[in-house]
């Protein structure tokens, strides 16, 4: 898709969360949020090689940039996430340990990620360390942090007022085990993700809050039992939307699935190596509550410059 196509709509309305005409032509103008996301960026600071099979000269932080500065410069409020997998798969990596990629996202004003595996290549240490270079907010809820260097820059949720919304974002992240050297993650207890984000989302939604967002490391799907962010919508309720990464899922359109009350809850995922920025707008009508979901995926492509 081209960049002047992104730039110009607004995304595909998912048909369950559309609200009537009527609603959105109501006396007071509708509240419009706009959620920029990405996942599983693995150290990928430049642009993919020339001679990339797949991706010849696409992705790099720069491009990145550009199109989140340019959406902000015409949008007023602007929400960046990320849902895991900051590090690992360049020799950026390898040489600053983490640093590169932190100082990378803070210069472009992320605002909360969640943890991935690899987040875990160079220990939790390493990793405090690094994200004293970041601004941003770390969240994971089914990670238990406590008696580990995580436990004072990690929280379970976190909550945000952008556009007249209160905005809750909480994370959920995989197993660990036979994914990272344990004593790369010692001291940490694996729970429940679903339960665990049951619990948070009864507590945001408790808090008042209008949006629920689960940044999620679980994977989209998979053959197995394995906790997906498809068995993650349809096992809880009160989660509006859930972002996703893991496993490198490229989807051309955010997905809709029924909550365990029957109600729309929306999952997307934009693949992996900062290819692709996820965007879902999200307008408020003051007068009803309710609110209408749109999204489109742009893939960082040599237009963007």
């Amino acid at each position: 898709m081209e960049r002047r196509l992104f730039l110009q709509q607004t995304g595909v309305v998912a048909g369950a969360a559309m609200v009537a005409p009527s609603l959105i032509s109501a006396k007071k103008k509708p509240n419009k949020l706009v959620i920029l996301h990405t996942n599983d960026t693995h150290s990928n600071i430049d642009p993919f090689p020339v001679n990339h099979p797949k991706f010849p000269n696409m992705g790099g932080v720069s491009r990145r940039a550009s199109l989140i500065q340019s959406i902000r410069n015409q949008e007023e409020n602007v929400l960046l996430l990320d849902a895991g997998d900051i590090f690992q798969g360049t020799p950026y990596f390898n040489k600053f340990k983490g640093v590169l990629e932190m100082k990378t996202m803070a210069a472009m004003n992320y605002d909360i990620v969640t943890l991935g595996n690899h987040d875990f290549d160079i220990g939790m240490e390493a990793y405090k360390s690094a994200l004293s270079h970041a601004s941003f907010q770390v969240v994971n809820a089914n990670y238990e942090l406590s008696s580990t260097p995580l436990e004072e820059v990690v929280k379970p949720y976190t909550i945000i007022r952008k556009a007249g919304f209160k905005i809750g974002v909480f994370g959920v992240g995989v197993d660990l085990q036979g994914l990272v050297p344990n004593e790369n993650w010692k001291g940490l207890t694996y729970q429940d993700p679903i339960a665990a984000a049951q619990k948070q989302a009864d507590a945001l939604r408790k808090e008042g809050c209008d949006v629920v967002i689960c940044l999620s490391h679980l994977g989209y799907e998979y053959k197995t039992n394995q906790v997906s962010d498809k068995v993650l919508a349809a096992s809880t309720h009160g989660i509006n939307v859930i972002i996703g990464g893991h496993t490198h899922t490229f989807l051309e359109d955010m997905q809709e699935f029924k909550n365990k009350e029957g109600k729309a809850v929306f999952v997307n995922q934009v693949g992996y190596g900062g290819l692709k920025l996820g965007r879902i707008d999200i307008e408020l009508c003051p007068d009803s509550g309710k609110f209408t979901i749109a999204s489109i995926n742009q893939l960082l492509d040599q237009d963007i410059v």
